[in-house]
């Protein structure tokens, strides 16, 4: 499924996996930032999203770690979005 029809569906949470400050330089609208080393932790967060869960970071590798570890958890609407310009790139030119 593409990126843009996950970002579509009812109940769609855009999580950057940044760190606060790489998070306050720029990011995408509406996402919520829950750093790498903090996503074990919010484990529990992340259970109680309904929707997928679209991961993003600077260039894909954070959210990479972060999506292979929620599936690894059940957590099967889990995707790694990559980087957080080109996925705002992406849903700009979609809408």
């Amino acid at each position: 499924m593409e990126l843009i029809e996950l970002v579509q569906k009812p109940g769609a949470v855009v999580v950057d996996v940044r760190e606060p400050w790489e998070f306050f330089l720029g990011h995408v609208p509406h996402s919520i930032n829950i750093p790498l080393g903090s996503v074990p932790a919010q484990l529990e967060r992340f259970r109680e999203m309904t929707g997928p869960i679209l991961l993003i970071c600077a260039s894909g590798n954070r959210s990479g770690q972060a999506a292979h570890f929620l599936q690894s958890q059940g957590l099967s609407q889990a995707f790694n979005a990559g980087g957080w310009r080109e996925f705002k790139s992406a849903v700009a030119k979609a809408a």
